[in-house]
């Protein structure tokens, strides 16, 4: 029979043998990612404590000088003191701060430039070769002029910050932009679409992987351009803990700055993350 018979003529189907036989392979397959995943996770685990354990042993031995590689209880120790101190919380929030203000701003005002340029052929191919000449300068030689133009601490960072992730957004989605496939801009020209119509319905849509890239290497390069700001012009904030520290010799003050920093870079991949998972559902 097809079905199974209820009462006032219901029929209900029956379930089949090769739908049985998938439903088991389904359930194989999501237990076999799931036991990847966990995997996944306790090898990072384990690849860190292993690190970390053999670092203690190291410098607990003298195989490395404490004094210049450090130890992770030293830092640990270090770590609990600026806690206890109170001023930590003011350094990573001013850090946190220009960080996320310099990442907000170079990935916005990079990607409306990019869609300015991708608008207009002529401006694109003018501006092309500055692209390249900005991206390849080091951008640690503006520092002096930064200070001058916007003053020292918390604008000069930021300003630093932007320097640094724009000319990458700008490029990275510009290139998002005109690779994206001409049959189907063709296709929309034919069907009297705007040029405003290809890039809302398109072009952008088109661009968010890439723009999701850009996120990633914008969280790495916006923390590189927020302690290379107070390298050179602060007295706040986890580069001026660094410069700090090795100013006066202390390595277990730079390397507990150094770990505090990559847990706020980690925090912001995390979010970054999450905003990629919630595109692809």
């Amino acid at each position: 029979m097809a079905g199974i018979l209820k009462p006032f003529g219901e029929v209900l189907p029956m379930k089949t043998k090769k739908q049985v036989n998938f439903s088991q392979a389904h359930k194989k397959y999501i237990k076999r990612l799931k036991q990847e995943k966990i995997l996944v996770v306790f090898l990072q685990i384990f690849i860190l404590a292993l690190l970390l354990g053999l670092w203690e042993l190291l410098a607990h031995f003298e195989v490395i000088d404490p004094f210049f590689f450090s130890s992770p209880s030293r830092v640990i120790k270090c770590i609990a003191s600026l806690i206890a101190g109170g001023e930590i919380w003011m350094h990573m929030g001013i850090s946190l701060a220009e960080t996320v203000i310099g990442f907000i701003v170079a990935t916005l005002l990079g990607a409306i430039i990019a869609i300015l340029l991708w608008w207009s052929e002529r401006a694109r191919k003018v501006s092309q070769p500055y692209l390249v000449i900005l991206n390849s300068l080091p951008k640690i030689a503006l520092g002096p002029m930064i200070i001058f133009w916007v003053g020292s601490g918390f604008s000069a960072t930021v300003v630093m910050c932007v320097l640094i992730c724009i000319v990458i957004t700008i490029i990275s989605l510009l290139n998002a932009f005109t690779s994206c496939d001409q049959d189907k801009i063709l296709l929309m020209q034919s069907m009297h679409a705007s040029k405003f119509q290809i890039l809302r319905k398109l072009i952008l849509p088109n661009a968010i992987p890439e723009f999701v890239s850009v996120l990633k290497i914008n969280v790495g390069m916006s923390w590189v351009g927020t302690v290379m700001g107070e390298y050179i012009s602060s007295s706040a904030g986890l580069g001026y803990l660094i410069n700090y520290g090795k100013s006066m010799l202390n390595l277990d003050l730079v390397m507990a700055s150094i770990i505090l920093l990559s847990i706020l870079a980690g925090g912001m991949y995390f979010l970054v993350n999450l905003f990629e998972k919630r595109k692809q559902q």
